[in-house]
């Protein structure tokens, strides 16, 4: 990514109560290298295959599974969370059996992997010689050198707004430029993206910095802890977050985004989870290995 300053936050009136997308501020980085995807299943295969780490997931014997995406006897089935009655504690649910225990993640090697914690994607970080991105650059990357755009592409979630054509279809032939959900939430997906869940991480088409699917197929783990009142007092210069906290940022939305409930697919939108949570529709890509130690303001 270049060196840059760019415009953080959302200046579209699109923001979802309590996640703190505003104020608008500037901020200015440094130039970094970042992922053109979401680390894969057949990257954390490698990772597992050098140090034996064992995923939060794993260690607790059971995730979170979206209901339509059960693979699993009855008896591993838990209750649903309280407010989310389409997520279901599954046993056995874990980044090698993204469904539950009669899952598997053959043929997926190129998808993202999934049921990764925030602890989970440090420990692969650690390993890569590698980091989570920061907030900011997370932002900048999936902006792609447009000013305050919502998607990676420009405004129109079906197009690209630079042409005269308003909805050209991207190389699958779908009129879709990201996988979330048509149709019903949470009932019935019409799959006019071509996916349930997770979809490969080269699908549709990258971003003007080369980034594939920054929004979208899986929510991205960052290295910030969350905080709604931290556009506020964040510093201009390599903003890297609160000085504490107890949840971490989460960017980009996933497969289960839809605008009846979530309209967090945008570049501007914010969402976070404890560092020890995982679940079906959460990965993450990395940047270049960097000091991170916090400077942000405390909030």
């Amino acid at each position: 990514m270049p060196a840059q300053t760019f415009r953080m936050g959302d200046g579209r009136g699109d923001e979802n109560r309590g996640d703190g997308e505003t104020p608008v501020h500037e901020v200015t980085l440094e130039s970094f290298g970042i992922d053109a995807t979401s680390v894969t299943n057949d990257d954390f295969a490698r990772f597992v295959d050098a140090t034996g780490y064992r995923t939060e997931a794993e260690t607790w014997g059971f995730s979170a599974v979206f209901h339509l995406a059960i693979a699993a006897p009855a008896e591993d089935v838990m209750g649903a969370p309280a407010g989310t009655p389409w997520w279901r504690g599954v046993k056995g649910a874990d980044w090698r059996h993204p469904g539950g225990r009669d899952s598997d993640i053959v043929g997926l090697g190129d998808h993202p992997v999934v049921h990764i914690s925030w602890n989970d994607a440090e420990a692969y970080c650690a390993w890569a010689g590698r980091s989570l991105p920061t907030e900011a650059q997370w932002e900048a990357a999936s902006r792609g050198g447009l000013d305050g755009a919502r998607f990676p592409w420009g405004d129109d979630p079906h197009g690209d707004d630079s042409v005269p054509d308003p909805t050209p279809k991207p190389r699958d032939g779908t009129p879709w430029r990201m996988n979330i959900w048509q149709g019903v939430f949470p009932t019935e997906n019409t799959l006019e993206d071509g996916f349930l869940t997770t979809a490969p991480v080269r699908s549709f088409e990258p971003n003007a910095y080369g980034l594939w699917q920054t929004i979208g197929n899986v929510w991205e783990w960052c290295a910030d802890w969350w905080h709604p009142g931290y556009y506020g007092v964040s510093p201009l210069i390599d903003p890297r977050g609160p000085e504490r906290g107890q949840v971490r940022v989460m960017r980009g939305g996933s497969y289960l985004c839809h605008d009846s409930y979530c309209n967090r697919y945008r570049n501007a939108a914010r969402s976070s989870n404890t560092p020890d949570s995982s679940m079906g529709n959460g990965g993450f890509r990395t940047v270049d290995r960097r000091d991170d130690s916090p400077i942000g303001a405390p909030v």
